[in-house]
């Protein structure tokens, strides 16, 4: 089976930032993934599933609210490995052109007061699975990160085939 493109990614030199991961075509339009990864994979220690979760539910409803980007968003939700998030959007927009939204999605996340949005047994399959106050740290930590040194570019793997038919990945 082919290697998925958010496996081909050198997950040993990542760093925070704002990635494309793909860029899907469905009929005259377009879906970009984004890959929002908040942490050095495999280094630092990932975000807590408590954490994730209001990570997922205040910018998910940041998301879905603001005023520019509403209309776009198709999806958010946190990564299986807990550094970070998927963004899908409508279109084809860059990462340096989703970089605005996202230091004001993890601004509004990091300064957020009140009850984390649907967290209650009615709106929510898990709603005691919640940490508002660890959320805001990790969305200060990204923020600032993002602010300080915005990274767009992947750093990929690539294929190597020998004469022999063996097939390695090279970063």
């Amino acid at each position: 089976m082919d290697l998925i493109p958010s496996f081909q990614v050198d997950h040993t030199k990542i760093k925070p930032g704002i990635y494309e991961s793909r860029l899907d075509q469905i009929g005259d339009e377009f879906a970009t993934t984004f890959d929002i990864r908040m942490k050095y994979p495999n280094t630092e220690p990932a975000i807590h599933p408590n954490a994730m979760h209001t990570i997922e539910h205040v910018i998910a409803t940041f998301l879905r609210n603001d005023e520019e980007w509403k209309d776009r968003i198709i999806y958010w939700g946190p990564m299986g490995c807990l550094t970070g998030s998927y963004l899908i959007v409508k279109g084809h927009p860059t990462p340096e052109e989703i970089y605005p939204l996202m230091l004001r999605a993890f601004e509004h996340l990091k300064d957020f007061e009140g009850d984390v949005p649907g967290a209650t047994p009615v709106n929510c399959g898990n709603y005691l699975l919640h940490d508002l106050q660890m959320a805001k740290w990790e969305a200060a930590q990204y923020y600032t990160r993002l602010k300080d040194s915005p990274c767009f570019t992947y750093p990929t793997t690539k294929r190597i085939t020998t004469n022999e038919g063996k097939t390695f990945y090279d970063s």
